[in-house]
C-alpha cells in the first residue's frame, strides 16, 4: 500500500480569474506567482523571457472523473482522465508551461499560465528542452 503524500505550497497565482474560465482564455492574460518570502533566494537563476514549469493544485476542483469527454464535448470521444489534461484528476495536480514576464523579489508575473487566482504553486522548474519536449523518433 502507498503512504499518503502532502505538500507544503511554495507560494500561490493571483490573476483576475476566481472562477473556471477557458485555458485559452486564462493564458492569454499575465498572472502573478508569489512565492513565500524566504524562498526567494531559490529564483536565482531565473530570468525574464525564460520559460518555467508550474506545477499547481486544481484547489476549487472537487471529485475527479476516470473517463471524460476531453474539454467536456461529447462529440470528442471518451478518454481515461490519465489521457487528458482534465483538471477532475485524482490528486487534482495541474502542470503549465509558463513564460516569465518580470521577475522581482519573491514575484514572477508570468504569461501562458492557466491556474485559478489563489491556486496553490507546488513546484517551480525551468523548462528545458532536452528534458520536457518529446523526441519524436520513427521506429
Amino acid at each position: 500500500m502507498l503512504e499518503p503524500v502532502a505538500f507544503n505550497p511554495i507560494g500561490w497565482v493571483e490573476n483576475q480569474f476566481r472562477e473556471y474560465a477557458p485555458s485559452e482564455e486564462m493564458r492569454q492574460h499575465p498572472s502573478r506567482i508569489v512565492l513565500r518570502p524566504e524562498l526567494a533566494p531559490g529564483l536565482m537563476g531565473l530570468a525574464a523571457g525564460q520559460f518555467i514549469l508550474v506545477l499547481f493544485h486544481f484547489h476549487r476542483v472537487q471529485g475527479y472523473e476516470l473517463q471524460l469527454h476531453p474539454r467536456h464535448d461529447p462529440s470528442r470521444p471518451l478518454r481515461g482522465v490519465f489521457a487528458t489534461r482534465s483538471q477532475y484528476r485524482p490528486n487534482g495536480i495541474g502542470a503549465t508551461v509558463a513564460r516569465i514576464a518580470a521577475l522581482e523579489s519573491n514575484v514572477l508575473t508570468v504569461t501562458g499560465l492557466d491556474a485559478q487566482d489563489g491556486s496553490p504553486v507546488l513546484d517551480l522548474k525551468p523548462y528545458v528542452a532536452e528534458f520536457d519536449a518529446a523526441e519524436m523518433t520513427d521506429g
